[in-house]
């Protein structure tokens, strides 16, 4: 069998979805979301995978406090990395998609090095309303993973909080997700537009 394409428990809803699934979190309550994002993130762990996420709305600390109390068993070792968004985002205080792509491509080849089944990560954006140098290419990040996802199958889930980011960059974001999270289930994005449509629309 072929790990990479493997369908993989997504923790909150019954149905299995291959690796390589990028979906967004478009939401506006905070204690469905924490939810949410435990189940996913646990459904990643119990699966044998290398399970990434980006905090940005609390400490690194008090995000493995929120987990455990949801009742996930937080592993020794490596399989877990729970890192501040910002940094790993903006290495250096800027953003650069590409270099991002670079770091994500190889934590997926290291995660299959280690034996892990395949590699997760969430992310939260709201890192990018601060003005940060390069932030304004978070759309054209997004449109990227689409591409490197093809190679190397992340399952990701971006979450953007609807009560921070405008109506514009939210359309945006529909436009670059092929998955998105509705009332707790994964549905096939309408707005969706595959990388070299997205291209040719920002043209």
């Amino acid at each position: 069998m072929d790990q990479t394409r493997r369908q993989a428990a997504m923790g909150f809803t019954e149905t299995r979805f291959p690796m390589g699934t990028h979906m967004c979190l478009i939401f506006d309550d905070e204690n469905e979301r924490r939810k949410l994002i435990a189940k996913y993130l646990d459904a990643g762990l119990r699966e044998g995978e290398k399970v990434s996420y980006f905090a940005d709305t609390m400490p690194v600390d008090e995000v493995r406090d929120w987990l455990a109390g949801m009742g996930v068993k937080l592993p020794e070792g490596g399989q877990l990395t729970i890192a501040n968004a910002e940094q790993t985002y903006c290495p250096n205080g800027k953003f650069v998609p590409d270099g991002m792509m670079d770091g994500l491509r190889a934590l997926y080849q290291g995660s299959l090095d280690e034996g892990y089944a395949g590699t997760r990560a969430s992310g939260e954006m709201s890192w990018a309303l601060r003005g940060i140098p390069g932030s304004e290419r978070l759309i054209e990040y997004e449109n990227l993973l689409n591409i490197v996802f093809e190679t190397h199958p992340f399952i990701a889930l971006c979450q953007y909080d609807a009560r921070r980011f405008n109506g514009a960059i939210i359309f945006d974001v529909l436009k670059v997700h092929p998955f998105m999270v509705v009332h707790g289930q994964i549905v096939k994005n309408p707005y969706y537009l595959n990388p070299q449509e997205f291209q040719k629309s920002r043209q």
